[in-house]
């Protein structure tokens, strides 16, 4: 969609300073929101692409994904074999309501700072302890776990010119045995509940994150597996509420939720041999 409002494309480059932000204005990444539906409230898009930031930075610390990173680059990622959890990327990578040609465009950061309950980078950073970095307005730099992030519906702690650098993914949790489950009511449609869960093989931790299902991304974590009926309190303890749309009602998401997260419990324990 053209956006006939805008007079002016910032593109800054690397070696540049902090952007002076003005109302009207708009970080541009992939765009494929932003281009999607008219946007009258916007003066100047400024086009982050001239930053050049690498994409992906595999190291002894674990992975950090730029914001600007588009998803196809991030599920064609090569990781370690020890990364046991990297399936999870693919797995949440396919949980788009777009088809494979927009990930070419879409980006990381992008479907983070858009903040829906069904935005799969989000559930993909939660379940794998994602911090995301922040630069600010003033110049300065913060750090908040991606569950801390996103607020609610479409709403997250980013405030006017903040702008998401990058999440970090540690490799502590990546070298966790993991878990995934996603339903929808239609084919490649909108994740109507999304959980993965990861076992620490050293210390017995045992997480789940849950989310399409509910506003916002939440992550429960035990100190061992629980039985069923510790792990249903929890849920029912933890969430009061479920989301409601066309993808699904409250009362369905629910049952969902609790499903999958038994699934996950039991596919995640000990196995006991005989």
């Amino acid at each position: 969609m053209d956006l006939n409002t805008i007079a002016e494309i910032g593109r800054p480059g690397a070696g540049d300073g902090p952007v002076v932000w003005r109302e009207g204005d708009a970080w541009l990444a992939g765009g494929t929101w932003l281009f999607s539906e008219p946007q009258p409230h916007l003066r100047r898009l400024i086009d982050l692409n001239g930053l050049c930031w690498e994409p992906l930075i595999v190291s002894d610390a674990g992975l950090e994904i730029a914001a600007t990173c588009e998803i196809a680059r991030l599920v064609a990622l090569s990781a370690p074999a020890d990364w046991v959890a990297a399936p999870l990327i693919g797995e949440c990578c396919r949980s788009f309501l777009s088809s494979f040609k927009i990930w070419n465009t879409a980006t990381v950061g992008g479907n983070v700072c858009m903040s829906l309950p069904a935005g799969p980078m989000i559930s993909l950073a939660v379940a794998l302890e994602g911090i995301c970095i922040i630069l600010q307005r003033d110049g300065s730099e913060r750090r908040a776990a991606v569950e801390d992030f996103v607020t609610g519906n479409h709403e997250n702690v980013l405030q006017p010119g903040d702008l998401l650098r990058s999440i970090e993914l540690p490799v502590s949790a990546l070298r966790k045995r993991s878990c995934f489950r996603r339903i929808s009511l239609t084919h490649m449609g909108r994740s109507t509940a999304l959980l993965a869960g990861t076992l620490d093989a050293n210390d017995g931790t045992f997480m789940i994150s849950i989310s399409a299902s509910i506003e916002r991304p939440l992550r429960l974590k035990f100190s061992k597996i629980p039985d069923a009926a510790a792990l249903r309190a929890r849920l029912d303890r933890e969430i009061p509420m479920y989301f409601d749309d066309v993808h699904g009602t409250p009362e369905y998401r629910k049952h969902m939720t609790h499903y999958f997260a038994e699934e996950i419990r039991r596919e995640l324990s000990p196995r006991v041999r005989s």
